[in-house]
């Protein structure tokens, strides 16, 4: 059995500690937002947060978690949402960022990890930032634009 805080909550999963985070999220869990892409982090659609950073939980393993606080999609935009998951979903939707989707959840991810390090990024820092987040719609433009405005949004 395996001990996990995921979103604020104490979860146990009965899983091998071998088992990719990434699986006990959508599979044991059953969040869903936290998507596969590439398993081997090299696109970043399954990004979450761990102990506030960025990982890529296709190649987190469960038991490796350990205390860690994870952060993931849903925990990023809901009820309890930091003011960077805020800031970061506001700019989204305003600036229309989504186009097919499936690698936002990621960037989102991403983008709210950078914002709680650096509050005003450069778009160097950006592109630094998100250069593991892959879109195949190729909406790079629209996420440092709403990267930008989240920015601004955490400043007012």
């Amino acid at each position: 059995m395996i001990k996990l805080n995921i979103n604020g909550e104490a979860r146990s999963v009965d899983v091998d500690a071998d088992t990719p985070l990434l699986w006990v999220i959508r599979d044991d869990i059953g969040l869903t937002g936290t998507k596969f892409g590439c398993g081997q982090a090299l696109c970043g659609a399954c990004t979450v947060h761990m102990d506030g950073q960025a990982v890529r939980s296709c190649q987190t393993m469960a038991g490796d978690v350990g205390d860690a606080k994870i952060v993931t999609i849903e925990g990023l935009v809901g009820a309890d949402a930091s003011k960077e998951g805020k800031a970061v979903q506001a700019a989204w939707r305003a600036l229309d960022v989504v186009q097919c989707g499936y690698c936002q959840s990621g960037q989102m991810m991403s983008a709210a990890a950078l914002l709680s390090e650096n509050k005003k990024p450069t778009d160097d820092d950006i592109d630094a930032a998100m250069s593991g987040n892959v879109c195949r719609c190729a909406t790079y433009h629209r996420v440092r634009a709403a990267i930008h405005d989240a920015a601004k949004r955490l400043e007012a």
